[in-house]
């Protein structure tokens, strides 16, 4: 399906008015402010955020959703009815398709065969970025890759871009299919992206990605990747990790303990 007439327009017209004015189209809605960190006394900063995913404690418990859960409650994911509506922060994948360029035969056979959480990987180079003609979606300088989901159009070329499927597109208005909003998060339209923010708004109050947070196997780890004392620089220093399709130069910021 198209971006559609109304979209298009919208596109070309500023496209063309950028070309006028010798600007890129971006720079007609960009603003510096937006991208910078708010911080106040109570703010967790860092350099560049990542996270470390220890897959042999993840598995402990068969069937875990707890992480995926506390996610998608406290950011309004709504849960829609039919599967090809879904919009998902935190989901599960198989192995295989998660890590389709890892050959090694010897992986931990519980990993092997287990599903995977998955999210946005808030990549150092994210063609999700390059791509979006509004700037709704761009790094911030602790390496957040976020969404201004105001300023989302609906043409869904970050979802195109994008080589994880870390996106998601609502194709019908999720408020109704909220059981219970919180109201520290803001709500949804119809034909708005939405994806993982590494919960920027709990940071800025203090607090630690709602995942890390609720995993009771300490099975996620999150910090300051530019910290040599960080729990992530820690952990990566001490444990073989892998990525999602690290050949793509995207430099994906969620590593994994196998």
């Amino acid at each position: 399906m198209g971006i559609g007439r109304r979209g298009f327009i919208k596109i070309a017209g500023l496209t063309t008015l950028a070309g006028v004015l010798g600007k890129k189209p971006s720079d007609l809605f960009a603003n510096d402010e937006i991208a910078e960190v708010v911080v106040t006394k109570e703010s967790l900063v860092a350099h560049r955020w990542a996270m470390v995913v220890d897959l042999r404690k993840c598995l402990e418990e068969k069937g875990c959703t707890k992480c995926m859960d506390a996610c998608h409650m406290v950011h309004n994911v709504p849960k829609f009815d039919d599967p090809k509506d879904e919009i998902k922060w935190i989901w599960k994948e198989s192995f295989e398709h998660t890590f389709h360029e890892q050959e090694h035969e010897h992986v931990y056979d519980k990993i092997k065969h287990s599903p995977i959480p998955v999210l946005c990987n808030h990549c150092d180079n994210p063609p999700c970025v390059r791509v979006c003609p509004t700037q709704a979606t761009f790094k911030r300088k602790d390496g957040i890759v976020i969404m201004d989901m105001h300023r989302c159009i609906g043409c869904r070329y970050c979802m195109a871009a994008c080589p994880y499927g870390s996106r998601s597109f609502n194709w019908r208005d999720p408020k109704p299919f909220i059981k219970e909003i919180d109201p520290n998060f803001p709500t949804r339209m119809r034909g708005v992206v939405e994806k993982c923010n590494f919960c920027a708004e709990r940071l800025a109050r203090g607090k630690m990605p709602a995942c890390v947070e609720t995993c009771e196997h300490k099975a996620l780890a999150f910090g300051d990747l530019e910290d040599p004392e960080s729990d992530v620089r820690v952990l990566l220093e001490s444990n073989f990790t892998i990525r999602r399709k690290p050949t793509l130069g995207t430099n994906p910021e969620i590593y994994y303990i196998v």
